[in-house]
């Protein structure tokens, strides 16, 4: 029962698209055309990046990187600048979850060194939105923009003509919000610089290129499954084991979900009718109640509107910690710190993002 009531913990989206998946099969019978309804693509450039990023991080790249900007700095300012920095940039490429998976841990030791956990909260919410925000500008920056690049077949400039100008104004107002701490002195004495394993970064920032490659459709996903597969089974076969399969069985649920209501006509005349010119209001509207992936998954299949899905989801991973589930990342690193408190996170959490919510609904009025 414990290893149940564990699993419901920390896979209720998984669950919730499961039960909803099974529910529809119901209205529409499993057949041939359940085929139709899993991007493949999608699924492969996922499971593809979890890997190759998840060897990079064990190569030393991110925690190098972390430990020679980090000796530089000289106040809590600069320090929060580095860390927001960080994770905004580096999830454009490596996925806001993984961004918080790697430099979350990084702040709340930093900022122990220093004696500064008094500053943990508002650095470790600022890094959260950051990374949501920041995975805004690319395909690959989170699940949602990967799976609505390859949903509506977008070419690279239409997809940066909907999300840069939004990706600008987040750069922007989260740099403003690291002005908000302190400019006190700052002594943190960090140890070894921690190694860098070279050929494994060598093989890993080639396999993420081939990534890449499928995204700019040069190369099939089939290709870049094969190489990736071949690869780590001669190099690292244990990373072929390291990606989030849970994330990847959401992704199916919804799939089978989303394919059968669509097949069902009155549910598909009303969710087309209920979209229609709301895009972007229930795209984010529905992202705070079953997170944004879930949401694009969901609404995709009844509207043309790419850009305004697309934006509506990437801002409505602001607001409740579940409307993104990197933003759940973030809550359960940092309430495993030592002295936590974790409802002055969630009140810190919820005024900044409700926030930049409002501001970017505003400012993408006017951009």
């Amino acid at each position: 029962m414990s290893v149940i009531r564990n699993f419901v913990r920390r896979e209720p989206v998984l669950l919730i698209a499961a039960l909803a998946a099974i529910v529809s099969c119901f209205f529409v019978p499993p057949d041939a055309g359940y085929l139709h309804y899993l991007d493949f693509r999608t699924l492969a450039l996922l499971y593809c990046l979890m890997t190759v990023v998840s060897g990079l991080r064990q190569a030393g790249l991110f925690s190098v990187l972390a430990h020679t900007l980090c000796r530089r700095l000289s106040s809590v300012r600069a320090l929060a600048l580095l860390l927001v920095g960080l994770s905004f940039f580096s999830a454009m490429l490596i996925t806001n979850d993984v961004a918080l998976l790697t430099f979350v841990p990084f702040a709340v030791v930093v900022l122990g060194m220093a004696d500064r956990k008094r500053d943990l909260i508002r650095v470790v919410v600022l890094q959260t939105v950051a990374a949501n925000l920041g995975s805004i500008l690319t395909p690959v920056g989170n699940p949602q923009n990967l799976y609505l690049y390859s949903f509506y077949d977008l070419s690279m400039a239409d997809f940066l003509h909907a999300t840069l100008p939004v990706w600008l104004l987040s750069l922007v107002l989260c740099t403003a919000l690291c002005f908000t701490l302190s400019s006190d002195r700052l002594t943190i004495f960090l140890g070894e610089k921690p190694h860098l394993h070279t050929g494994e970064l060598v093989m890993h920032a080639l396999l993420f290129c081939v990534c890449l490659l499928v995204v700019l459709r040069v190369i099939s996903w089939a290709a870049m499954l094969v190489i990736v597969a071949a690869v780590l089974l001669v190099f690292d076969r244990k990373l072929l084991l390291r990606a989030d399969f849970m994330l990847l069985l959401t992704f199916v649920a919804f799939f089978v979900f989303s394919g059968n209501l669509a097949r069902i006509k009155a549910v598909d005349r009303l969710l087309r009718a209920a979209l229609s010119g709301r895009e972007y209001l229930l795209s984010l509207l529905t992202s705070q109640v079953i997170s944004n992936v879930p949401a694009a998954l969901l609404l995709s299949a009844f509207t043309d509107r790419a850009g305004e899905l697309l934006l509506g989801v990437n801002i409505g991973g602001l607001g409740t910690p579940i409307a993104s589930l990197a933003s759940l990342i973030s809550l359960k690193l940092y309430s495993h710190s030592e002295h936590a408190h974790t409802l002055r996170y969630l009140g810190e959490f919820t005024v900044i993002n409700v926030l930049l919510l409002l501001l970017l609904s505003l400012a993408r009025l006017v951009i």
